[in-house]
């Protein structure tokens, strides 16, 4: 078994940056009944309430342990199965069957998520200490405006680390070559330079001297949500839309298990342009993009635990670099806090 040498950083990146959103689950994952997901290094419970609204909360029952996902739901609040203890979806006990009054009553005493539900997705706020109100979920416009945009969710799980799914991302280049049969991307040039231009959220890695030719750009942007864009050129029997537009997200599940979501967009009106591309897409493009991503989940998950030290990179990957050394200063600066706030 390989044994990786994890420094500092590395750990606290290893189950997600604090103080962010995440997508935790598709909407439809939450029905009826509490499920329990493995997320950012913690299990965590789902539910909905008798209007449908969305909770969560770790799935700890603060008197014994016991799994609240096995519990009964009692609107915005979870009866745990072994002696009823009643928690809210803030993580307040508001009830103990068993002895009434009882110094637990009262206490905030479970870890609370505040939940978002947007794009067919249900999304975490990962909070280093508990807030009263999170800050807001700013998503792309191609998933926050309906109007302007059609989209479809596809998640999978792949058995890798989330940074390497990130890379992977961040690495247009790979389309070229192990994307080469695709219908989307099959052209263009087969070498390239490579630059990155900053944006207000973060940055573009991007091909010099090609575009709309072929996997040619990646952007990547942190609005309190971290999530990645780029474009692909579509044949017109593709449908109307213009390129085919990939918005993407990774979420921790544990060191080799990554949660992964893209959503397929193109900029399209209601009315009978988007009726014809989303009914392409269902029977004729969504079988191609799956076979796309079955590309990428082999490759990943063959490639070692300790890949990353190993490497050695070139011109085409500065894009990761920069990423990596994003999510780097970012896990620095909030640990420095963390012992700034225990001391």
């Amino acid at each position: 078994m390989t044994t990786l040498k994890q420094d500092a950083v590395d750990q606290w990146l290893e189950t997600g940056l604090r103080d962010l959103w995440y997508p935790a689950c598709p909407s439809s994952f939450v029905k009826e009944k509490p499920i329990a997901i493995d997320r950012l290094g913690t299990r965590i419970v789902l539910w909905r309430d008798h209007d449908g609204a969305a909770h969560a909360l770790e799935d700890r029952c603060p008197h014994r342990g016991a799994p609240l996902s096995q519990g009964v739901i009692l609107g915005d609040r979870l009866s745990c199965p072994y002696h009823g203890v009643e928690v809210r979806c803030d993580g307040t006990v508001t009830r103990v069957p068993g002895s009434p009054g009882c110094k637990l009553e009262g206490q905030r005493a479970t870890r609370a998520f505040h939940v978002r539900e947007q794009a067919g997705v249900i999304f975490l706020y990962n909070a280093s200490a508990p807030v009263d109100e999170p800050p807001p979920l700013r998503l792309p416009a191609e998933l926050s405006d309906d109007a302007a945009y059609s989209s479809f969710l596809c998640y999978i799980e792949w058995k890798c680390d989330y940074r390497y799914a990130l890379d992977n991302v961040m690495d247009p280049m790979h389309g070229t070559f192990l994307h080469k049969q695709s219908h989307s991307m099959s052209e263009g040039d087969s070498t390239a330079k490579f630059s990155v231009r900053p944006t207000d959220d973060g940055f573009v890695f991007e091909k010099e001297g090609q575009r709309n030719v072929n996997f040619d750009w990646t952007e990547f942007a942190d609005t309190g949500i971290q999530w990645m864009r780029l474009e692909i050129p579509y044949p017109k029997t593709g449908g109307p839309g213009g390129n085919f537009i990939i918005v993407g997200m990774c979420t921790p599940i544990s060191p080799r298990l990554t949660a992964v979501f893209f959503w397929r967009v193109r900029r399209l009106a209601p009315g009978w342009q988007r009726d014809t591309w989303r009914f392409l897409y269902r029977n004729r493009l969504e079988a191609r993009h799956w076979h796309v991503l079955e590309q990428d989940r082999v490759m990943l998950e063959q490639m070692p635990a300790d890949a990353i030290q190993h490497e050695n990179l070139y011109q085409h990957d500065l894009g990761i670099v920069r990423l990596r050394r994003h999510l780097r200063g970012l896990a620095q600066a909030q640990m420095d806090a963390a012992k700034a706030a225990a001391a």
